[in-house]
């Protein structure tokens, strides 16, 4: 299921206020020595060589122009993965619409250190691994019975997280070939129903607890850690800071990031994003190798109550990692199937991979910061 809750806790420092429209606005100048105010969306900011604007193609016009109306066009992608079509094929991937219970496709995906995707394909009991060239390499076998989230090690080992039926993180060599299991639930989670996403560090397996702490599990060795230490937001792919993110208060617009540096558990900053519409989730929150933040959120467009099903929407935004400012945005397509999903996003340097689910199939889309 997609994250719906708040992730992490709002920081006590300084919230510097972001205002996203279509245009760029001029910046305004700072009202006291620790304030800042700024506008605009897609202005080109230059820390740490990643400030580019971000390329994604067309902005809707129910979220990049006038908030109280539809989408006019739809977001085009700046490159696709593949598209595969729903089965159980070399090429496809599964979808479950049972009579009873909630729809299901394939719940999550990442990569691997050789720039593969792997997908994981719960329903067919599988991870479908994807080159390059976004046509399968092979498949590996799950050893859980309800697959939700999967992170790979930079030696390669993967971890799949299961925490409603086995309640385990399973752990495979590069091969498939399984090396352990780490116990899901004990001092930091009673129930392994409430972690809300799998992360690899170093050597070490980390569960989300409720959108809020990293609790360490174990290594990649398959031993368990029984004191399962704690980490204060997501790590950093460039091993600098955690960061965590929250929703401003209920049906309101505001979006929160935060980051702590790493090395001295020092406050590095607390942002605050205005959207054009109210925000009903949080889609996504990693970075990449050289430290840019990737943040989705999603929320529904206002419509007539004649109107069964509300158009939603979705806004990516890439931030400068010093500071949390905007390096640019793109507005997504949303995906109006009912399936559940765990995670929908997957980043790599420069950009993310984001599955958009249709009723022939999925689609691997890549939106790109250059």
């Amino acid at each position: 299921m997609k994250t719906r809750q708040r992730l992490g806790l709002v920081s006590a420092g300084v919230l510097l206020v972001l205002v996203l429209g279509v245009a760029l606005i001029s910046r305004r100048g700072s009202a006291s020595s620790s304030t800042r105010t700024e506008t605009g969306d897609t202005s080109t900011r230059g820390a740490s060589g990643a400030g580019q604007q971000l390329t994604s193609g067309a902005r809707g016009a129910g979220v990049g122009g006038d908030p109280g109306q539809p989408r006019t066009e739809q977001p085009r992608p700046a490159g696709v993965l593949g598209s595969y079509a729903w089965g159980s094929g070399e090429a496809q991937l599964g979808r479950d619409r049972p009579t009873e219970g909630n729809p299901t496709a394939p719940m999550s995906l990442t990569f691997d250190q050789a720039g593969n995707a792997l997908v994981l394909d719960q329903v067919n009991g599988r991870l479908v691994r994807l080159g390059p060239d976004g046509n399968p390499r092979d498949t590996l076998p799950l050893t859980v019975q309800s697959a939700q989230d999967v992170a790979v090690a930079r030696d390669g080992t993967i971890a799949v997280l299961d925490r409603l039926a086995d309640k385990t993180i399973a752990l495979l060599d590069p091969s498939g070939r399984p090396i352990g299991n780490l116990p899901l639930e004990g001092k930091g989670l009673e129930q392994g129903g409430l972690s809300t996403g799998l992360f690899v560090d170093g050597d070490s397996v980390y569960v989300e607890a409720e959108h809020g702490p990293l609790i360490r599990v174990g290594g990649l060795d398959g031993r368990s850690d029984t004191e399962r230490p704690q980490l204060p937001g997501r790590p950093s792919r460039d091993g600098k800071a955690f960061l965590s993110a929250n929703l401003g208060p209920r049906g309101g617009n505001k979006v929160y990031v935060h980051a702590v540096e790493r090395s001295s558990r020092q406050h590095r900053f607390s942002r605050e994003y205005s959207l054009p519409l109210p925000v009903l989730s949080i889609l996504l929150l990693d970075s990449d190798a050289s430290g840019v933040i990737y943040l989705a959120v999603s929320g529904e467009v206002p419509h007539p109550p004649e109107e069964v099903r509300p158009e939603h929407w979705v806004r990516l935004l890439c931030l400068d990692p010093l500071d949390g400012a905007p390096l640019g945005s793109a507005d997504l397509p949303s995906n109006p199937m009912p399936e559940e999903t765990f995670r929908d996003f997957a980043v790599a340097d420069g950009g993310v991979l984001y599955s958009v689910r249709a009723p022939e199939g999925m689609t691997l889309q890549r939106y790109t910061c250059r």
